[in-house]
C-alpha cells in the first residue's frame, strides 16, 4: 500500500469518524514522549493483543524446523536468514490484508499469557509458543518458541519507543532475539537477532502501514553474519518493503569461504544476487498457530482477557469494546495500587529478568551491536505441554 497523489488527507477515516481522527493526527503532532500511551479513535484499533504478535515469528514452521538441516554452519546461517527474512510479511504486513490497514493492537496487561502451538506434520517435530507480558509501563512482551525434535529454540523479548516525525511514527524496536540450535555432537550454536526499526506510514490518509528502515543484523556463534538492509518506496520511484541482505563469512576464514547477497520484497520474494535462484517466497499460505478455545483458557490468557473487547471491535460495537476495555484496565490500576500498599510487587510466571545478557554482550562485540548490552527475560521451562 502506499500513497497515491490522488488521495486526500482523511481518505480511509469512516465519516463518523473523521473529527475524532483529526484530533488524533493534532494529539500525535503535538505530543512529547512514548506515543504509546496516546488513545487511538476506535475504527483503527485492532482485536488483537500484542501478546498475540510472536506468534508471527513461526507462521512458517517447516522454514523454522529446516534450520537444523543445514550440514555446515554456512548452509545453517542461510537458513537462520531465509526463515527470519519470511516472517516479515506476517509480523509487519499481515494486518494490512486482513483488516486493510494497518492497526494498534490491544496492550497487553502485566501478566497476561498466550499460548500456542504448529503441529508436527510431515516429519517436522511440535513447535511450542510461550509468551507472556513481563512489563506494562514500558510494555514489553517476552516470548520462547522451541521445536525440540529438531533441537532449535528462539528466545526474546519486545519493546517499543515511538515517536512522530515528518508526518510518520517511528517505531524504534528494544529488545532482541536468541536462536539457539542444538547439533548432533552435543554442541550448541547461537544467533543473535535483532530488530529493525519501524516507520508507520499514510496516517494522514487514515490508513497506515509498516515499513522497515534501517539496519538489522543476524550474528552467528560460528562467526558468519547477516547484514540486512531495508529500504521503502520513494515518493516517485522504487518499490515498497524492498531489503538486500549480505551473508558474510567469519573473520579470518580464508579465501575458501565467500559472501552471499540477496535482495527483493520480504512481503514477496527475494532471490540470490549471484546465481538468480529464489530465496524466499511468501506469496503462499501461511500457518496461523493452534490455540486452545476461549472456554477452555484461564483468566489470564488474552482471548479470553479481551474477549469481549475484541468482540465489539469486531462488530463494530466501540461502545462496549470501549466499556470492556476501560474495566481491565481500570482492574490492572487498582492491582497495582494494592501491591504497593502491601509493599509487595507481582511475580512473572515463566520468565526470570536478568539485567545482562552475556551472550548478546560476546555475539554483540563481533559486529559492534549497539547498545553494547542489554537486559535479558530467561524462559523457566515451566510452560504447559501440548
Amino acid at each position: 500500500m502506499s500513497e497515491s497523489f490522488d488521495e486526500q488527507p482523511g481518505d480511509a477515516v469512516p465519516a463518523s469518524q473523521k473529527s475524532t481522527w483529526t484530533q488524533f493526527i493534532k494529539s500525535i503532532a503535538s505530543f512529547s514522549g512514548d506515543l504509546s500511551s496516546l488513545t487511538a479513535p476506535p475504527f483503527i484499533l485492532s482485536p488483537v493483543s500484542l501478546t498475540e504478535f510472536p506468534a508471527y515469528w513461526c507462521e512458517r514452521p517447516e522454514l523454522f524446523a529446516e534450520i537444523a538441516q543445514g550440514n555446515t554452519p554456512e548452509d545453517r546461517a542461510k537458513r537462520v536468514l531465509k526463515w527470519f527474512v519470511s516472517t516479515l510479511k506476517g509480523q509487519y504486513t499481515s494486518r494490512n490484508e486482513t483488516m486493510g490497514s494497518e492497526k494498534k493492537p490491544l496492550n497487553p496487561v502485566l501478566g497476561e499469557l498466550f499460548y500456542g502451538h504448529w503441529p508436527d506434520k510431515n516429519g517436522r517435530g511440535l513447535t511450542t509458543l510461550i509468551v507472556e507480558q513481563v512489563s506494562h509501563h514500558p510494555p514489553i512482551t517476552a516470548y520462547y518458541i522451541a521445536n525440540e525434535s529438531r533441537g532449535i529454540t528462539l528466545q526474546g523479548h519486545n519493546a517499543q519507543k515511538t515517536s512522530f516525525s515528518g508526518g510518520n511514527i517511528i517505531v524504534k524496536q528494544v529488545g532482541h532475539a536468541t536462536l539457539t540450535v542444538s547439533l548432533p555432537g552435543g554442541k550448541k550454536e547461537h544467533y543473535l537477532i535483532t530488530l529493525p526499526r519501524l516507520r508507520i506510514e499514510g496516517l494522514w490518509y487514515g490508513s497506515p502501514y509498516i515499513e522497515l528502515a534501517e539496519t538489522s543484523w543476524i550474528q552467528s556463534s560460528t562467526g558468519w553474519l547477516s547484514t540486512i538492509k531495508y529500504q521503502g518506496k520513494g515518493y516517485f520511484s522504487g518499490k515498497s518493503h524492498t531489503f538486500k541482505a549480505d551473508l558474510t563469512p567469519p573473520i579470518g576464514a580464508g579465501s575458501g569461504f565467500q559472501a552471499s547477497s540477496f535482495e527483493g520484497q520480504w512481503n514477496t520474494t527475494s532471490k540470490n544476487t549471484r546465481t538468480g535462484a529464489v530465496f524466499t517466497d511468501v506469496t503462499g499460505p501461511k500457518e496461523e498457530v493452534t490455540v486452545r478455545q476461549v472456554e477452555e483458557q484461564g483468566e489470564w490468557e488474552s482471548r479470553a482477557l479481551w474477549y469481549k473487547v475484541a468482540k465489539g471491535i469486531r462488530e463494530s460495537d466501540f461502545e462496549t469494546a470501549a466499556r470492556e476495555k476501560s474495566r481491565i484496565e481500570n482492574e490492572q490500576r487498582q492491582r497495582r495500587r494494592d501491591e504497593a500498599a502491601a509493599s509487595t510487587s507481582w511475580e512473572l510466571k515463566h520468565f526470570v529478568h536478568q539485567d545482562d545478557d552475556p551472550l548478546y554482550e560476546r555475539l554483540g562485540r563481533l559486529f559492534k551491536a549497539i547498545p553494547p548490552t542489554e537486559d535479558v527475560y530467561i524462559y523457566q521451562n515451566n510452560g504447559p505441554t501440548v
